[in-house]
């Protein structure tokens, strides 16, 4: 039996942070697999399309690391249909896991047999959230501490082509 995992989230862009929790799920779990949501709540810089591309790149040294994305419905249904028993969850600060403790309450009573595994990253990412990342990056700033190196060069593609528009 696989000891199957999802670890969603919008990943808008990935962080160094959400790669740091990532590495400490695949050496729990046999399998990890980076669900993108699509959050109708969030406005997001990058399309789906752009953001897969950005995950698939800086997860391809994980052999045990799938990549898909959720594009409606329940999380609950999406990890039962996938075979996932465990929802992976980065948690930063007190806030975080208030909101997060919420979600997998109501995520245990949609599918029962689920449980949400609450993982806090390296203490050099706990202020970093992809909002702050995006903020910065667009406005010029250095970001490349906090993002894989390709992220970072898509973040700056994308600052360059807003550019004309400001």
């Amino acid at each position: 039996m696989i000891n199957k995992a999802i670890y969603p989230g919008t990943f808008d862009p990935f962080t160094n942070g959400h790669l740091d929790v990532l590495e400490r799920a695949v050496n729990i779990f046999d399998r990890v697999d980076v669900v993108m949501a699509e959050n109708s709540q969030k406005h997001t810089l990058f399309s789906v399309e752009e953001r897969m591309t950005m995950i698939r790149e800086v997860v391809s040294v994980f052999p045990n690391v799938g990549v898909d994305v959720l594009h409606d419905g329940l999380l609950a249904d999406y990890a039962r249909s996938a075979g996932a028993k465990v929802i992976v969850r980065g948690v930063r600060q007190v806030k975080d896991f208030e909101y997060e403790l919420q979600m997998s309450l109501l995520n245990r009573h949609l599918y029962p047999e689920v449980t949400t595994v609450f993982l806090m990253p390296n203490v050099k990412y706990t202020y970093v959230a992809s909002s702050i990342i995006r903020e910065v990056a667009m406005l010029g700033g250095d970001v490349s501490k906090f993002v894989h190196p390709y992220v970072l060069e898509m973040l700056s593609k994308k600052r360059e082509g807003r550019k004309g528009r400001i």
